[in-house]
């Protein structure tokens, strides 16, 4: 009998232990703040595909005087004027030990694309994404937040 409750409770244990580990990645549904009004702005995806994280629109949170139809009118190329909903705005960041670099952000407001960079928090709750032009230094970061 104690042999089946220690198995239990290694059964238990690494169910546990994965489970944490696998919200220390980025993938999963995280929520984006407002920089101006620090409200819920959109919810992103991030999904990783042959070793590359990407990045897509689920859910936009409309501010005042928003387009209501909610396209990427500052966008260039094949995104101008589509809907944000369902955009991919992030793409190409790898693994490298401790954060996801390499990769590109799209800001859907002004329509530019900056260089990208993430990690994750030890709890795996929270994100830091920068976005920069050339170093990392010029630039700027936001906090996302997991959506359970």
């Amino acid at each position: 009998m104690k042999q089946l409750s220690l198995n239990g409770a290694l059964a238990m244990f690494c169910l546990l232990a994965e489970t944490v580990a696998a919200q220390t990645t980025p993938v999963g549904l995280w929520k984006t703040i407002d920089d101006v009004t620090g409200k819920e702005r959109s919810y992103v995806r991030l999904v990783e595909v042959a070793g590359e994280l990407q990045g897509k629109v689920e859910k936009i949170f409309p501010l005042p005087g928003d387009d209501p139809e909610n396209l990427c009118e500052q966008c260039k190329g094949e995104r101008k004027n589509q809907p944000i909903v369902g955009m991919t705005i992030l793409w190409g960041l790898k693994d490298k030990e401790e954060s996801w670099k390499g990769g590109q952000i799209l800001d859907p407001d002004n329509g530019k694309t900056y260089r990208c960079k993430m990690t994750v928090s030890d709890d795996g709750k929270e994100l830091d994404v920068r976005g920069y032009i050339g170093i990392s230094l010029i630039g700027r970061s936001q906090t996302w937040l997991r959506v359970e």
